[in-house]
Formats: C-alpha cells, sequence, structure tokens
C-alpha cells in the first residue's frame, strides 16, 4: 500500500528557553548545517551558541507564537489535513528536528498497512541543509526501523511550471492593493562552500555572475541557482519590471562567507536609494516560520523603515493556500497511480 509521508523543519514545543534549548541542540548539530568536525561543532554550538542563543531565540518565538501553538507546525498541519482530502492514500507529517520526528511519522504510516512511501520535503530549492538533511534523515530512520518501506522521494519542485504558477498567483494576491517601488525576493541565506560541496563537478560552481546561468548538472543540487531560476519565472509569470525586482539572503554566522547579498544590508540599501514601498517574499519557505514571521515580517519593517522607508509588506508563504493543497494533492495523486513525478 502506498503513503506519503510530508516533512517540514520543525519547532520546539514552547517558546520558551527550556524547550528551544534542546531544539537548537539537535538542529545545529546537524552536519549538514554546521558541517565542521563534530568536535568543532561541538565547540560552536554547545560551548558558545547554547549559551545565550536559546533565550533570545525563545523571545523571538514568543513574538510569532499562535494559541494552537509554533505557527509552522499549526500551518503543516493544515496542510497536511487539506492534502489528506483529496488524496484516498495515508498522509503523515513530521518533523526534521523537534518531537514530532520522522520515525514517529514512519511509523503512524506503517499502523496503517503502508509499505511504499513517497517521501515529500517541504523545500522548494535542494539545500544539504534542507532538502538533502531530510532525505538522508528518513532513510537512515527506513533502513533502521522500516526496512521492508520502500521509500521514494518528490524532487525539489523550485523550477516546476504547476508550482510556479501557484507561487505566482499567490504573490499577485499579496501585492493587490500595494503600489510598490520594489519587491525584495528574499531566500534563506546558506554558507557558500554548500554550494561547492553540493557541486558533483567539483568546479561549476564559482559562485560569481554566471555560473548560475550557464546550463551544468551542477544545477540539479545548487541552491544559488534554484533561488535565482525561481526569482526568473515568478518574475516572467507576473511580468515584474527587472528595475523592480532583487534578489538577497537571510541568515549568517559571523567570520564565514555566505550567500549575499544579505537581506537586511539590502533593506538599507534600498530605503537609501529611495524606494519607499517595499514588499519582500520568502520563495524558500512553504510555510510561514520564525524566520519569515520574525526576522522578515517584524524586524525587516523596522529595518527598512529606520532607513527611511515607509511602507512595508511581507507577502505570506503558500501556507494552506487551497491551490497549493491542489497541486500537492495532484503530484501525489500522480505518483500513487503512474509513478510519475512533476520535474
Amino acid at each position: 500500500m502506498k503513503g506519503v509521508l510530508l516533512v517540514n523543519l520543525g519547532s520546539p514545543d514552547s517558546p520558551t528557553a527550556k524547550d528551544v534549548k534542546p531544539y537548537l541542540d539537535e538542529f545545529l548539530m546537524d552536519e549538514r548545517v554546521i558541517d565542521t568536525p563534530k568536535w568543532l561543532r561541538n565547540i560552536i554550538v554547545r560551548g558558545i551558541i547554547l549559551q545565550t542563543r536559546p533565550k533570545k531565540s525563545a523571545e523571538a518565538y514568543s513574538k510569532i507564537w499562535w494559541e494552537e501553538g509554533s505557527p509552522l507546525i499549526v500551518i503543516s498541519e493544515r496542510f497536511a489535513e487539506k492534502v489528506r482530502n483529496q488524496t484516498d492514500m495515508p498522509v503523515a507529517l513530521g518533523m526534521r528536528y523537534g518531537s514530532m520526528s520522522i520515525k514517529n511519522a514512519l511509523q503512524e504510516l506503517k499502523d496503517k498497512k503502508v509499505d511504499e512511501v513517497l517521501l515529500v520535503p517541504l523545500y522548494p530549492q535542494y539545500a544539504m541543509s534542507s532538502f538533502e538533511t531530510v532525505v538522508v534523515k528518513t532513510m537512515e530512520q527506513q533502513q533502521a526501523h522500516f526496512p521492508e518501506m520502500q521509500l521514494t522521494t518528490l524532487p525539489a519542485f523550485y523550477g516546476n511550471s504547476d508550482y510556479i504558477k501557484v507561487l505566482s498567483e499567490s504573490i499577485a494576491g499579496g501585492l493587490k492593493n500595494f503600489e510598490y517601488d520594489h519587491i525584495l525576493f528574499s531566500y534563506h541565506g546558506i554558507p557558500e562552500r554548500h554550494i561547492r560541496k553540493s557541486d558533483p563537478t567539483k568546479f561549476h560552481c564559482k559562485i560569481d555572475n554566471s555560473c548560475c546561468t550557464t546550463n551544468s548538472v551542477a544545477h540539479h543540487t545548487c541552491y544559488r541557482h534554484q533561488c535565482f531560476n525561481t526569482t526568473q519565472k515568478v518574475k516572467a509569470f507576473l511580468g515584474l519590471p527587472e528595475d523592480k525586482t532583487s534578489i538577497s539572503f537571510q541568515s549568517r554566522l559571523p567570520n564565514d562567507p555566505w550567500l549575499k547579498p544579505f537581506t537586511d544590508f539590502e533593506f538599507e540599501r534600498l530605503a537609501k536609494e529611495g524606494k519607499k514601498r517595499l514588499a519582500v517574499i520568502t520563495p524558500a519557505f512553504v510555510s510561514d516560520c520564525l524566520e519569515t514571521l520574525e526576522e522578515i515580517a517584524m524586524e525587516g519593517k523596522e529595518q527598512f523603515k529606520k532607513a527611511g522607508g515607509e511602507n512595508y509588506i511581507h507577502i505570506p508563504c503558500l501556507n494552506d493556500n487551497d491551490a497549493w493543497v491542489s497541486l500537492m494533492a495532484k503530484w501525489v495523486n500522480d505518483w500513487q497511480t503512474t509513478e510519475i513525478l512533476p520535474v
């Protein structure tokens, strides 16, 4: 019997330092997130970051926490339930980090007699710290605890035409009645070395002005290329002017080259260049989370206005948008009947 496993990032159980600390420990100790030797990762994470970060992160989570719980979890549960209503296969939801484990989700599917699983990492673009770590963790859990199961993975869907249509129409709805001077496509940031590590050719990804637009097999696992590809296709679908759009990357650690330009720097630059009305979209995520709701929607607005901007909106992620649900249901139903996956 076939079934579906949806996997998203995860969340602490509550917006308290007590619950945030173990969540951050699991997340930051992942070798695909901080890809240093384990001894050094221990020093960085447990010796430095976890000494102060849990309290600060708990404060940030408390700003965006919903009455029902973590927004990311609640949104993912709503999405999963809607997908269930459009397929006759069992659909389970797991998280890469936190108490809603992938193992528990696989057990849920096993209890329903599922032996063929379609794994759906809920990330549009491929990155070793998101898509890849979900796939690897799921395979580890499957081999260790559910060897009778067969796994198939839905590919990264960053450039799929149906996905671009759904994303673009959602963005158009968010832009309705907002007269913008500029639209910023802000993506989650990753270290530059992750791009090079994911390059199967070991020579194509130079992170310059040409490699992401020069055709290569490396693009199948190149997060930077896929971010640019998503952006270009959305711009083409919506007919957005080149001079009114740009790309940036959130999140970074000090003393380490990360993808540029940095989103917070762009807020200041755009405002100082006279862009008074800014719309920000975050297409690296399908579900709103701490990074979009606090870092972009709250902190970003404050940074932009402090630098001289006037009107600012963050356009929500797809979340449980009905068109997005229907598209996911189509993908999983196509796999069930024909084993054809989207490209």
